[in-house]
């Protein structure tokens, strides 16, 4: 009975694997198809890698997104580091609990209406000023940082919890400054924390769509904007070498992400 429910709910898994990754196996596989079919292979060629990096509108949203995306992890990782320990030093409770709330907002709240919202309040806050054009990269950055500087707070809290705050106070007692004993004592036992923040912050405004789509404007255009656009007019197996670049990047951020925790935690059990 244990082995018929084992190989059951293996097949389940096995099934549920297929359905997530064979759309992006098929789109791989056609990205370098010899012509321009998407549902007929006709021998294998790197054209379409070649026409896509030879494609100034997608090298030009390639830079944006890159940018933006850099933009936003340093920013999000520096303000939720600082808002993490303001947190975890606050010893008012009511205010914690709230303050814990809504940094969980933006996770829960759905991403078209994060997106509609933040679009009005940037033409809100353009008509105040005077500014027709007001949407562009400052407002992409701010939007991008909105969702992205909880997870930096939420990676780094529990780092704080389990940080023994004794060896920052013998800093201190040793004649440290507090920022100095901070940046050196405190922060190398949060790196795993502010790496996968900062990590996860990279990967969610690479590859963010919905919120970039209301908040973008016509000077500053994202690579996931792009491909959208790309699929108004007949789809070319370009567009799935774009995807394919994306989703390998994001792939392999991932995978050095799990691989940094991994050895995080070993040299945290070592050190136990």
């Amino acid at each position: 009975m244990k082995k018929t429910t084992s190989g059951l709910s293996k097949l389940y898994m096995l099934i549920i694997f297929i359905f997530l990754y064979a759309p992006i196996i098929v789109m791989t596989a056609f990205s370098f198809n010899k012509s321009s079919s998407t549902y007929q292979m006709n021998g294998l060629s790197l054209s379409w890698w070649q026409r896509m990096f030879h494609d100034t509108a997608a090298m030009s949203a390639l830079k944006n997104t890159v940018i933006l995306a850099v933009a936003t992890t340093v920013i999000s990782t520096l303000l939720g580091i600082l808002a993490a320990v303001g947190l975890f030093k606050s010893k008012n409770k009511l205010y914690k609990r709230s303050m814990m709330t809504v940094t969980n907002i933006p996770l829960m709240n759905p991403e078209i209406v994060t997106g509609i919202s933040m679009m009005l309040l940037f033409v809100f806050a353009g008509a105040l000023v005077h500014k027709s054009e007001v949407l562009g990269f400052t407002t992409l950055l701010i939007a991008h940082i909105t969702f992205c500087l909880p997870y930096v707070i939420l990676n780094v809290i529990p780092k704080l919890r389990q940080f023994d705050m004794n060896i920052y106070e013998a800093a201190l007692d040793l004649g440290c400054k507090p920022l100095t004993a901070f940046i050196k004592v405190v922060i190398p036992d949060l790196m795993s924390g502010i790496i996968t923040g900062a990590v996860m912050s990279f990967t969610l405004s690479l590859d963010d769509f919905i919120i970039s789509y209301f908040t973008n404007g016509p000077s500053f255009q994202t690579l996931p904007i792009y491909i959208f656009s790309l699929t108004k007019k007949r789809v070319k197996p370009d567009m799935f070498a774009l995807s394919t670049l994306m989703f390998v990047v994001i792939l392999v951020l991932l995978v050095l992400m799990n691989i940094a925790q991994s050895r995080a935690e070993k040299r945290e059990e070592k050190r136990i």
